[in-house]
């Protein structure tokens, strides 16, 4: 029989947007995944300072931390699940996007961020800071700032999905910054995009699981979302989720299938 794993996106899979994780909603239903021998990875887009930051009470207090592994910024970067009590997690895996991609075309993506960041700010959508984020193997760009309070990021939401302008700068974005075929521009959660070389999808997470049979859960399955590629390939083992409550009626199903199988 080979060994099981679940990866769940973090942003409205596990958490509401940038929120804290709910143990109330979630941690007796992944349990029953652990509990059962079944490993649960997190796997987002986020880098480990965020996933920290969200799930690190509860990383800190529950049985199911021994059985969890963190993939923070697609799986690129790679922290294995801790044996005792006293450890955490540990750091085994890390790349760097701007030693594959060299100087040069990492500068010119900055560029252009920021060229299109003087362009959207003269639509009247909220602004904090924290505008770009380089997590070591990609860029984000959130164009309201990671430091926008919940009801900033709300109050953009709605008017996203009025005037459709992250489409629109997808566009603009994908159209200069992908000339040679070779980064990714993707949609990173509610508010901003996430960009990468070709291959550091979530897909990248696979190949610390080789040998385990995978499933997955996100809630940005469509070709423009960053769990799309990682959706798609798990196939009839990928799963769309529209939030934590969502999540949880998901790992019923999935712990009911994995159990027929191993029948």
């Amino acid at each position: 029989m080979s060994k099981q794993i679940v990866l769940f996106d973090m942003d409205g899979t596990l958490t509401e947007p940038r929120q804290k994780f709910n143990p109330d909603i979630l941690d007796d239903a992944l349990y029953s995944l652990t509990n059962k021998g079944i490993d649960i990875g997190i796997v987002t887009g986020s880098g480990l300072n965020y996933l920290k930051e969200q799930m690190g009470d509860w990383l800190q207090q529950s049985a199911c931390r021994y059985r969890t592994h963190l993939l923070p910024c697609n799986g690129t970067q790679y922290l294995k699940p801790p044996k005792r009590k006293t450890e955490e997690h540990t750091l085994v895996h890390q790349v760097s996007m701007e030693s594959v991609i060299g100087d040069r075309q990492f500068r010119e993506l900055v560029q252009k961020i920021i060229q299109l960041q003087s362009e959207i700010v003269l639509h009247p959508i909220p602004l904090s800071g924290h505008f770009i984020d380089y997590r070591g193997s990609m860029l984000n760009w959130c164009p309201i700032g990671r430091n926008a309070t919940r009801p900033k990021r709300e109050e953009f939401v709605q008017m996203d999905k009025q005037l459709n302008l992250r489409n629109q700068y997808l566009s603009k974005l994908v159209e200069s910054a992908n000339a040679d075929g070779s980064i990714m521009v993707k949609l990173g959660g509610d508010t901003s995009f996430d960009i990468y070389p070709i291959g550091w999808d979530k897909t990248y997470a696979l190949n610390h699981f080789e040998g385990y049979d995978v499933w997955f859960v996100g809630d940005r399955c469509d070709p423009t979302g960053n769990d799309y590629e990682l959706y798609k390939h798990c196939r009839t083992q990928g799963f769309k989720s529209i939030n934590p409550e969502s999540t949880k009626e998901i790992i019923k199903h999935i712990s009911k299938r994995i159990g027929d199988k191993n029948v």
